[in-house]
C-alpha cells in the first residue's frame, strides 16, 4: 500500500507545472526589504533577508557556529544601510535580529533572517541606502512609516509593504520584481523612547517562508525523496526526463535555430539525432560547471551572473552559424552564375563544424532546476542518483528539440512530394541562414543589457 501511496504521489508530480519553484522568484534571488520607522526619537530599521535555495546553500558552507554567524550577519548586514539626517551618517545600532533556514525545493534549505536597527532621530531631511547584496538579483523594496509623535513628508517609497516583508509576493509583480534600494523624506522627530518593531521567533520565520515550499512537485522535488528502492528510482528517472522534455518547450534552446538548420542544410535524420547528443552533453556539462562555480569560486564569481554571459555566447555563436550558411550560400550563387554547375552537389549539405554550434547554442543555458537537482545531491550525498537525474532531465530535453528537427526534415520532404521544387525550395537555404541570424542578434541583443 506504501509503494502504491508512492507511486501515485510521484504520477501527481508528473501532472505538476513544469516551472514549479520553491521559492517564487526563482532558486537564485537574494531579496532584501527594508521598514525604515519612525518613532518617538527613535528611527528604527526593520530589516529582511530572504534567500532562496541557491545563495542559502553557498551561505550555509560557511557557517561553523548558527549564533556566531547570526551576530556577523547582523553587524554586516548593519553595514551595508547607509542612514543621513541632514547629511549626517547616523550609525544602525543591531537591536534584535532572528535567522531561520526554512525548507526550499529538493530537500535543500532557503534562509531568512531579521534584524531591527536603532539610532537617534532628529528633524530634518532622511535620506537611505541600502547596498548590501547589490550583485545578487532579486526583490528589492523600502518602506517609511512614522508613529508615536514622530512625522514624514514627501516621502519617496511607501507605508505599506506589497510583499508583506517578503512574506508573499503578489504574482502579477514576479516577472518584474520591484528594484527599490533608497528612500528620502522630510521628518520631525516625536518625543519620548517610541517603541521599536517586533520580530517574530525562529519558529514563526520558518513556518512562515515554508508555506510556499509545499507547492513543489517538480524536477526538482525528485531528488529528495524518503523511499528510494529501485522502482522509484526508476520512476524518478522517468519522471526526470518528462520534466526535461516539457522544459525544452518553454520559451528559448533554439527551437527556431534547430528548424531553420536542418530544414536549410539538407539536415538528414542522423543530423536530427546528432544534435540531440550535442544538446545532452552540453547542459550536463553546463550544470556541472555551473555547481563547481556555487560551490569552489562563489566569492569571486556570482552564479546568476554568468547566465547573461552565457546568453551572449550563445547569441554570438548563432549569428556566427547563420552568417557561415549566408556566406556560404553566396559563393554558391556566384559560382552557380559563372557556370561552375560542378559545384552543385556541395549546395546546402550540412557541416558538422556549425551543426555542432547549433547544438551547444541550444543546450548552453543551464535550467537553474538542474543546478537545484546537483547541489541537492551533494547536500545529501546522492551524487550518482543527482547525476542520473540530471542526464535524465538533459536528454529529455534532446529528445525535443530532436523531435522537432525531425519533423522539420519530414515536412520539407513532404513539400517535395507535391512539386514544390521551385524558386521557394532553391531559396530555402538562404532564408533559413537569415532566419538563424536574425534569431541570434535577438538574443544577443536581450543579453547584452543584463552583463555588466
Amino acid at each position: 500500500m506504501k509503494r502504491l501511496a508512492l507511486l501515485f504521489g510521484l504520477l501527481v508530480a508528473l501532472a505538476a507545472p513544469a516551472a514549479a519553484n520553491a521559492h517564487p522568484l526563482g532558486n537564485f534571488t537574494v531579496n532584501r526589504f527594508s521598514g525604515i520607522e519612525l518613532s518617538g526619537d527613535r528611527v528604527y530599521v526593520k530589516y529582511v533577508l530572504d534567500m532562496a535555495e541557491i545563495p542559502a546553500f553557498q551561505e550555509r558552507q560557511k557557517i561553523t557556529d548558527e549564533n556566531v554567524y547570526e551576530r556577523d550577519l547582523a553587524a554586516r548586514i548593519g553595514r551595508g544601510l547607509d542612514l543621513r539626517l541632514d547629511g549626517r551618517k547616523v550609525t544602525l545600532i543591531p537591536f534584535d535580529h532572528a535567522l531561520a533556514f526554512p525548507p526550499g525545493a529538493a530537500g535543500l534549505r532557503t534562509l531568512r533572517f531579521e534584524a531591527v536597527y536603532s539610532a537617534p532621530a532628529s528633524s530634518g531631511r532622511l535620506e537611505f541606502r541600502d547596498a548590501n547584496f547589490g550583485d545578487r538579483i532579486g526583490w528589492k523594496e523600502v518602506v517609511l512609516i512614522a508613529r508615536d509623535g514622530a512625522s514624514a513628508t514627501a516621502s519617496s517609497v511607501p507605508t505599506t509593504s506589497v510583499s508583506h516583508e517578503l512574506a508573499a509576493y503578489p504574482k502579477d509583480l514576479l516577472s518584474s520584481p520591484l528594484e527599490v534600494t533608497s528612500a528620502t523624506a522630510t521628518i520631525e522627530r516625536g518625543d519620548g523612547p517610541g517603541q521599536a518593531p517586533q520580530l517574530e521567533s525562529r519558529a514563526q520565520l520558518s513556518a512562515r517562508a515554508a508555506v510556499r515550499a509545499t507547492g513543489d512537485g517538480g524536477f526538482a522535488s525528485l531528488i529528495a525523496r524518503d523511499d528510494l528502492g529501485v522502482g522509484v528510482i526508476l520512476i524518478s528517472l522517468a519522471l526526470a526526463f518528462f520534466w526535461g522534455t516539457a522544459h525544452a518547450l518553454s520559451p528559448g534552446h533554439g527551437k527556431a535555430i534547430v528548424t531553420a538548420y536542418l530544414v536549410g542544410q539538407r539536415g538528414k535524420p542522423r543530423h536530427a539525432a546528432a544534435l540531440g547528443l550535442i544538446v545532452t552533453a552540453t547542459h550536463t556539462i553546463g550544470v556541472f560547471t555551473l555547481g563547481f562555480v556555487t560551490l569552489a569560486l562563489s566569492q569571486f564569481i556570482v552564479p546568476e551572473e554568468l547566465y547573461p554571459w552565457i546568453g551572449l555566447v550563445s547569441g554570438l555563436l548563432v549569428i556566427g552559424v547563420g552568417a557561415s550558411v549566408l556566406l556560404g550560400r553566396v559563393r554558391h550563387r556566384h559560382a552557380h552564375g559563372h557556370g561552375h554547375h560542378h559545384h552543385h552537389h556541395d549546395h546546402g549539405e550540412l557541416g558538422w563544424r556549425s551543426l555542432t554550434a547549433v547544438g551547444i547554442s541550444g543546450g548552453l543555458l543551464p535550467c537553474p532546476s538542474a543546478l537545484v537537482v546537483l547541489l541537492a545531491a551533494i547536500s545529501l550525498h546522492r551524487i550518482a542518483l543527482g547525476l542520473g537525474l540530471i542526464v535524465a532531465f538533459s536528454a529529455g530535453l534532446a529528445l525535443s528539440i530532436t523531435g522537432i528537427g525531425l519533423t522539420a526534415i519530414l515536412a520539407k520532404r513532404t513539400f517535395r512530394r507535391f512539386e514544390l521544387q521551385g524558386r521557394l525550395i532553391g531559396l530555402l537555404p538562404a532564408i533559413s541562414a537569415l532566419v538563424i541570424v536574425i534569431a541570434g542578434a535577438a538574443m544577443t541583443v536581450r543579453a547584452i543589457p543584463k552583463v555588466s
